[in-house]
């Protein structure tokens, strides 16, 4: 009798899997899908949209400020004009006291405000996440002495502050950052609090304390991932406000003289008498470019708001 020594044949379910993804590979393909969908639902908010144009718009000139405008056209002794001329073909804007285009130190002016409306803005939402996390993980004690001196930061009015820390400083585009990012963030550190207290209710937070996780593993892997839409949107919300702030201490002499921006273009105005004189080309352009780009980052802020909790219901 002969018989066959045949191998056989694998079926699908026998089959080599395929090669298996590994958690990495999983978690930034989530983070992509994550991306893509927020930015489907932000591409519907038509003021979100105007307002990312307009700041996209405004970081290119700022960013192209030397091939603009020239790296000498802020220099005193290498003015091209007269003092205070009124708009013409070749100075648009006009010119200030010492013969500067008010358009070039605008396009300059826009490096530094834009800077210290970032930074300031990171330096006051990472010290009100921190504290706001905090205060809302540990209970007791450490919770009440946290949330008494935000009260205190909250009741007392931010701009005294400001100018009381930028006074008695050195007059430097750090110590206007440190001045506003210091006095600002008592309002992120409550918003981020009450979010804690709400991300801390959960039963997955139960379960990763039965599992051994600590206080630092708590707050960094499950809270600050919940907390940080949250902290996004206050962050656009806040860049505008520093700005209008630096615009504020420089106005009031407090900034670094050696630099221009917004607010000691306004400054440098009302000293060379641009109010009474009615020199309105010196004094409007600073002005309402701080005004457009507050308001950019306002609606930017609005829709990022919306787009990570739909229940605000923000008008688009």
């Amino acid at each position: 009798m002969t018989t066959t020594d045949s191998m056989p044949t694998p079926t699908p379910a026998q089959a080599p899997p395929g090669p298996v993804r590994s958690a990495r590979s999983l978690a930034r393909a989530r983070k992509r899908q994550s991306v893509a969908r927020f930015w489907r639902e932000y591409r519907t908010h038509k003021g979100g949209m105007w307002g990312l144009a307009g700041l996209v718009l405004i970081a290119l000139i700022a960013l192209a400020a030397p091939q603009l405008v020239g790296a000498d056209s802020e220099s005193v002794t290498e003015a091209p004009g007269g003092p205070l001329e009124s708009p013409s073909g070749e100075f648009p804007l006009g010119t200030d006291q010492f013969g500067r285009s008010v358009l070039a130190l605008l396009v300059w002016g826009a490096r530094v405000s834009l800077t210290v409306g970032l930074l300031a803005a990171f330096l006051c939402v990472a010290i009100g996440t921190v504290v706001g996390i905090v205060a809302g993980h540990f209970r007791g004690w450490y919770s009440t002495v946290l949330m008494r001196v935000t009260d205190w930061f909250l009741v007392m009015p931010t701009l005294v502050l400001a100018v009381a820390l930028a006074s008695v400083m050195d007059r430097s585009l750090w110590t206007i950052i440190i001045a506003i990012g210091v006095t600002t963030w008592p309002t992120t550190a409550r918003l981020v609090r009450a979010q804690t207290l709400a991300v801390e209710s959960r039963p997955y937070i139960e379960r990763a304390r039965a599992l051994g996780g600590g206080h630092g593993h708590i707050m960094v892997r499950h809270v600050l991932p919940n907390v940080m839409p949250l902290v996004l949107a206050q962050t656009t919300l806040a860049i505008s406000g520093a700005i209008l702030s630096e615009a504020t201490l420089a106005f009031l002499g407090l900034g670094d003289p050696t630099i221009t921006s917004w607010g000691s273009m306004l400054q440098d105005a009302r000293a060379a008498g641009a109010v009474s004189a009615g020199d309105w080309w010196y004094l409007a352009p600073p002005g309402i470019a701080i005004a457009l780009v507050a308001l950019a980052f306002t609606l930017c802020g609005r829709a990022i708001e919306s787009v990570l909790n739909p229940k605000l219901g923000v008008a688009r």
